[in-house]
């Protein structure tokens, strides 16, 4: 393959060294405690990251949770401000237990010690310490039962038992479980209410599949109204006020091309004072006056994205992120009081050193006319011509890209690739129509809004259309291979990290708790076995030209690793060279740091080989022997 010109190399920055990308981050999701005295991160210890506390005001920084395997991915103070708790699973597996760390003592216990069973954290209220709500499907592994637990002797007492069809509870303000999502045989949405904990559960809203993206969001401070993201009679998600008594519903804000995202919510008056809409780039709504200046402050303090990643229950400290597409994050303490913001850090300070690439919104149209959007990501220095690409297509698919400093991005941009993100029809964040025309479409429209994407970008005389790629994870990884099955001779090569191959063996393998939900997964990707085997790349396999490289988890219960096995044996059986890689300590994803850095060591030398981009050269990340 031809490699990088003279020209284009002597105009890239330096390689980025890939333990920099991709190794433990030095700090990451600080947390205030809620008295506002303590600060809580992750940060590497045993070789993984551990939840470590400090003192504000104070260097007194210690370790206080001691995995020695396994990342802590999600912790949370408990409400006494003296103890923390986490989630972990085993070796990827997702079936999460809730542990407590003791801050002083540094005593670690299990909370859910249920074998074999997933927990999570529902609620936890400082304002009530004297208990947490969690969410266990120790009594039939397709259900999550609610629990009140004591945090302070570890009991547990069944609150709410799961009729059979609920996929989500809500608890209310003083921690009562009055709200219920569940999911209808056809494959659309019921919300329940209940007036208390004693009273029967009623419907007070229902809509079909078309609407299936709306849920339950919060209560208001009274507990007489329930805020609800609903589509219905709109084409976008848009956040309603519902009157529990009456069913009479008003509009709170909508936006009629993007969905209403995440709410910001005041944590002592429990009052609603802000919506996040992520557009082109996120952007605020602000409901609460009060907040303006605050806001105003922050958007002075630093360029880019910020959000508000915990507060005080006093609500006098905000530790505030912001979010930039060409520099690590980085988080701020902020005071209200004196509305200033002190840095506290990033969480990669190493990539300071080098130079990142910019990442741009863009729209394309597909062949049927639709206007599709993603990002663009050129490498630094280069001009926007014949340069080698790569479509790093997003997992879900029900799930969107978004501005940000993406590391996979960063990387394969800083090797010399224009890097395209396609958020492809069935991606969610543009409104019901977008993503409802991605229905029963995987290997249709789905597929071809790829395809276009790579036209688009050759088009433009970006790309050179020899030398382009298709890479993602999961549903990414899916594209990967129907990208190569039914357009063999599109891309140049092709790297699949546990997608599936076969989408009737993918239904039949789901965890048992996605059961509640099959019903939507049959209408959007499609039913029986015969339109299945049509939209599965691994029954015509024999099509595919290009090299490919897979990458799979052992442990992974969504995509299992009979998806990757099929079709590498298949190829193989055909004499065909593909390049598998299996992680036995992983499951859907890469939680290791030395798993990601030996991935993206094999990857970044096949994409080289078959692009002619750049490459570290190999060290101790290098993989082993291929499966």
């Amino acid at each position: 393959m031809q490699p990088l010109t003279p020209e284009l190399k002597s105009a890239l920055p330096p390689l980025i060294p890939r333990a920099v990308l991709f190794g433990n981050p030095e700090k990451a999701n600080p947390q205030l405690s809620p008295d506002g005295g303590f600060l809580a991160y992750l940060a590497p210890s045993e070789g993984v990251l551990n939840v470590w506390v400090r003192t504000l005001g104070q260097s007194d920084d210690r370790v206080v949770t001691r995995d020695r395997k396994r990342t802590v991915r999600q912790f949370f103070w408990q409400g006494d401000s003296r103890h923390i708790l986490y989630l972990q699973d085993q070796e990827g597996d997702e079936n999460d237990h809730v542990f407590q760390t003791n801050l002083e003592t540094k005593v670690t216990r299990d909370l859910t010690p249920f074998p074999g069973a997933k927990a999570g954290v529902m609620a936890a209220d400082p304002q009530i310490p004297d208990t947490i709500l969690v969410q266990i499907n120790a009594r039939d592994s397709r259900l999550f039962d609610v629990y009140r637990l004591n945090p302070a002797n570890g009991a547990l007492e069944l609150d709410t038992e799961n009729p059979g069809d609920v996929i989500g509870f809500l608890a209310d303000n003083k921690m009562a479980v009055r709200a219920a999502q569940a999911a209808t045989p056809d494959g659309g949405t019921e919300i329940r209410v209940r007036d208390d904990a004693q009273s029967p559960w009623r419907t007070l809203l229902k809509w079909g599949m078309e609407d299936a993206q709306g849920g339950v969001a919060g209560f208001s401070p009274d507990g007489d109204r329930l805020w609800v993201k609903s589509s219905v009679d709109a084409n976008a998600l848009r956040l309603l006020e519902v009157e529990i008594a009456t069913g009479n519903q008003t509009v709170l804000l909508e936006d009629g091309r993007f969905d209403v995202g995440a709410l910001l919510v005041n944590p002592r008056t429990y009052h609603l004072e802000g919506v996040l809409f992520n557009r082109e780039r996120t952007e605020w709504t602000l409901l609460d006056p009060a907040l303006q200046a605050d806001f105003d402050e922050l958007k002075r303090t630093r360029d880019g994205d910020f959000w508000i990643a915990s507060r005080s229950l006093a609500d006098d400290r905000w530790i505030v992120g912001y979010n930039l597409s060409d520099a690590p994050l980085t988080y701020y303490l902020y005071e209200r009081e004196s509305r200033t913001a002190t840095k506290l850090f990033s969480d990669r300070p190493d990539l300071d050193a080098y130079t990142l690439a910019k990442m741009e919104p863009v729209t394309y149209t597909a062949r049927d006319g639709m206007a599709l959007h993603g990002y663009l990501t050129l490498p630094t220095g280069a001009e926007r011509r014949n340069l080698p690409a790569v479509l790093f297509i997003h997992g879900g698919p029900w799930a969107r890209d978004s501005w940000a400093c993406n590391p996979y991005v960063q990387w394969l941009a800083n090797r010399g690739y224009a890097v395209l993100q396609i958020n492809f029809r069935g991606s969610t964040g543009y409104g019901k129509a977008y993503l409802n025309s991605g229905n029963r479409e995987w290997a249709g429209a789905m597929h071809t809004d790829l395809l276009d994407g790579l036209q688009w970008i050759v088009g433009q005389g970006i790309a050179d259309a020899k030398r382009v790629a298709i890479m993602g994870g999961s549903y990414g990884g899916y594209a990967t291979l129907a990208a190569l099955t039914y357009a063999p001779d599109a891309f140049a090569c092709g790297v699949d990290l546990f997608g599936p191959s076969n989408l009737n063996t993918l239904l039949a393998s789901v965890p048992p708790y996605w059961e509640p939900m099959l019903a939507v997964f049959k209408l959007r990707m499609g039913d029986g076995e015969e339109f299945l085997n049509t939209q599965s790349p691994l029954m015509k396999a024999s099509a595919i030209k290009a090299p490919l490289l897979i990458a799979q988890g052992a442990n992974d219960v969504r995509v299992r690793q009979a998806e990757s096995d099929q079709i590498v044996e298949a190829l193989r059986r055909d004499g065909k060279t593909v390049e598998y890689y299996v992680f036995p300590d992983e499951g859907h994803g890469f939680m290791r740091p030395e798993n990601s850095l030996k991935f993206c060591a094999v990857t970044e030398a096949f994409l080289a080989k078959h692009l002619g981009g750049r490459a570290e050269p190999p060290g101790g990340d290098i993989m082993g022997d291929e499966a």
